[in-house]
């Protein structure tokens, strides 16, 4: 489908859906769980439903509800599947498969779609093959997903780089469901947050791990133990939450985005104190669990580490800009092994719309000019969730008369399934083009 956007003024308050992150682990370890677990505030989107499929053939019960999914676990002895696994568009998933699966007897295969199927696995699978495993992609050259994965690992010492913090998180769950003291070094670590999140979810479950806490460089677990059933709500996802927050940043609106936790360990809530430090105006209201954005004068240009926050590197590409001067995000090589490379990506779609950029290996300049020069014209997300977000938050700030037209834009589905709706409720006059299967979206 496609999606037009025009230059608009945003009013009023709206919640975004819960944390994609926090929902996939909670699936998989409710699956893992002797019991019932209740999964409240949910995030409904492609990628968790791949993760509900997940555990769901595995012989787990699902009841999905509006606001609350009840798991029926069956505990930690998963048997061979006799089917290809088939995690959709979601990395998470992909990863944590490949752990959990290598803890089983017997040859399990993994694939994805066309994306995944790009996506490298390698450190991955070496690690795997260190702790016991067979462990090989079924395409050499590629070294990416259809993977193959025989089981069952055994305790030991894995080294893997630690730039895709997926892989680590994936590790440390395989750990907890293997008998033994399993260490995990970990050169290069990144994505920290992520990893964070992953020991907080141990810990609910009953697992203590035994780590680097300052550098994060090496982890300690004793597996083998039964994982707790729980009652959890699901926290915002900060990711969906970027590009509200930035469409109003840019386009001098005032919002209210409600449900927000700043006590979660999700790395990309950092994008406050970033658009903050460019001279956005962002009130943190954490008795009412609330942002508050208020009109602000114009933005200038920041340079900053993404390290631990990668995935915003579309969002805050938009606000750049629209900012007065160069801002430069760096430690993105990571953004060039998601869906698609979204270094190259923002720089060539942003040209086309009249920004100037520099890119290398691992950073990315944008040349803000204030908005001069800004022009509409049709880009393409190439089927990058986030991409398709980051350019509908372009197209509010317009000049007058402008439009831009976003290819391939249901994409969004997979974190946040409502998108174009949400954000019409605010007044972005998002207007729906062309669709065969997606929902209906109404213009202003």
């Amino acid at each position: 489908m496609k999606v037009a956007a025009t230059g608009a003024v945003l009013s009023g308050a709206v919640t975004v859906p819960g944390s994609k992150s926090h929902t996939i682990r909670a699936c998989l370890f409710a699956g893992l769980a002797n019991g019932v677990s209740h999964i409240r505030n949910p995030l409904a989107s492609d990628d968790c439903m791949s993760a509900v499929r997940f555990i769901s053939n595995f012989g787990c019960s699902v009841e999905l509800r509006d606001d609350e999914w009840i798991v029926h676990g069956i505990g930690t002895k998963w048997q061979q599947p006799s089917f290809v696994i088939d995690v959709g568009n979601s990395g998470t998933l992909v990863s944590f498969a490949a752990g959990i699966v290598a803890t089983i007897p017997g040859y399990s295969v993994i694939t994805g779609d066309s994306s995944i199927c790009r996506r490298p696995l390698n450190d991955m699978l070496q690690a795997l093959r260190q702790l016991g495993a067979e462990a090989f992609a079924t395409r050499e050259t590629v070294g990416a997903p259809p993977v193959i994965i025989k089981g069952p690992i055994h305790a030991g010492t894995a080294q893997l780089q630690g730039s895709i913090s997926q892989y680590v998180s994936s590790l440390l769950l395989a750990a907890a469901l293997t008998e033994g003291k399993t260490r995990i070094e970990v050169s290069a670590p990144k994505e920290i947050p992520f990893v964070k999140m992953t020991l907080d979810w141990l810990a609910s479950a009953g697992f203590s791990v035994v780590y680097d806490a300052a550098r994060f460089t090496w982890y300690e677990l004793s597996g083998g133990n039964a994982f707790a059933p729980f009652d959890k709500v699901m926290p915002s996802d900060w990711s969906g939450v970027a590009f509200p927050l930035v469409a109003a940043v840019i386009s001098h609106s005032e919002i209210i985005i409600n449900n927000i936790d700043m006590s979660q360990v999700q790395g990309d809530k950092a994008i406050v104190a970033v658009l903050q430090s460019m001279g956005a105006t962002i009130e943190i209201d954490e008795q009412h669990a609330r942002l508050l954005v208020h009109r602000c004068g114009k933005l200038h240009g920041v340079s900053v580490s993404l390290s631990d926050f990668p995935d915003a590197l579309p969002a805050l590409c938009v606000a750049a800009a629209y900012a007065d001067g160069d801002s430069q995000f760096s430690d993105i090589d990571i953004c060039r092994l998601k869906e698609t490379d979204r270094v190259a990506l923002m720089h060539r779609e942003l040209a086309k719309l009249g920004v100037s950029c520099d890119e290398g290996d691992d950073y990315l300049v944008v040349h803000g000019a204030k908005g001069v020069g800004i022009h509409g014209g049709t880009v393409e997300s190439c089927g990058d969730h986030r991409i398709a977000m980051a350019f509908a938050a372009f197209g509010i700030a317009l000049p007058q008369g402008e439009k831009i037209i976003i290819n391939d834009a249901e994409c969004c589905a997979v974190t946040f399934p409502q998108f174009y709706e949400t954000m019409n409720q605010l007044g972005a006059g998002y207007i729906l083009l062309e669709s065969t299967t997606a929902p209906q979206v109404s213009g202003r």
